[in-house]
């Protein structure tokens, strides 16, 4: 079996083992669900040229997801929830596409590369519908490169949870301003852990909302330290908040971002 092949089982994904450090977060004891664990961009190869810029895999904090959109909504989305559709890009185990699917979307959508990653999303999913958690018009997970994802007609919201390195943030962007060169108003991204802020700033046509540090909840922040503590290398740390932002694409005679 090839390192490849090895690497899309998930029982093989380094990080995701005892060993490895590994602990559950309470989010999956409390509903039944496998979204906990950090695994490393190196290995979640998947063979195609992009792995090079995939950066980890760690669910979201949800108390940090519900901040950030209630935040969104505070600023005032161009379209209703029940005309958009929420778009979890780089899913991972699917996290925030859960805490998406309990709201009234048109519909959610997560888009993830890894093979492994999307199966145990999907049987997320079904854990969710079968608990009567989904409120969406529809829930569903893609695998496949985001890059070269085919965006739904209608308003669109993406969630970023840094999946990208920069050069893959730059070639989604372009994605973005291609996908939606004649829909300006119609997307929003919601950002976090905003570490490739720089690279929106440069792009004409996104302006930004809001660029603030988002608090954990006491809970999150308590299992979040514990599990990075808990990682033997210690390359990862825990803070008490993410670094988040909100943009939104008003076409190409957009401004570049806040105070610009």
């Amino acid at each position: 079996m090839g390192s490849v092949e090895k690497a899309q089982r998930g029982s093989r994904l380094k990080g995701l083992s005892k060993k490895d450090g590994f602990l559950r977060h309470p989010f999956d004891d409390e509903f039944g669900v496998r979204t906990s664990g950090l695994v490393v961009g190196p290995h979640l190869k998947t063979g195609s040229v992009q792995d090079r810029h995939t950066t980890a895999y760690y669910g979201i904090a949800p108390s940090v997801f519900h901040a950030l959109v209630k935040r969104w909504r505070r600023i005032g989305p161009g379209f209703a929830l029940e005309e958009t559709t929420f778009v979890d890009i780089g899913a991972g185990m699917g996290r925030a596409l859960l805490l998406a699917s309990e709201m009234p979307f048109r519909s959610v959508v997560g888009v993830e590369m890894h093979p492994a990653l999307a199966r145990i999303a999907r049987k997320n999913v079904a854990v969710w519908k079968k608990a009567g958690r989904v409120r969406c018009g529809s829930v569903r997970v893609v695998e496949g490169d985001a890059g070269e994802f085919k965006f739904p007609k209608g308003p669109c919201v993406a969630f970023l949870f840094n999946p990208f390195g920069a050069v893959g943030m730059r070639r989604f962007l372009r994605h973005l301003r291609e996908s939606f060169a004649e829909r300006a108003g119609q997307l929003d991204l919601l950002y976090v852990n905003n570490e490739q802020e720089h690279v929106l700033q440069t792009q004409r046509g996104f302006v930004c909302f809001f660029q603030q540090p988002v608090y954990r909840s006491k809970k999150d922040a308590k299992a979040d330290y514990a599990i990075m503590a808990n990682q033997p290398d210690g390359e990862y740390a825990s803070a008490d908040h993410e670094d988040c932002s909100i943009w939104r694409w008003q076409g190409k005679t957009g401004t570049k971002g806040l105070g610009d």
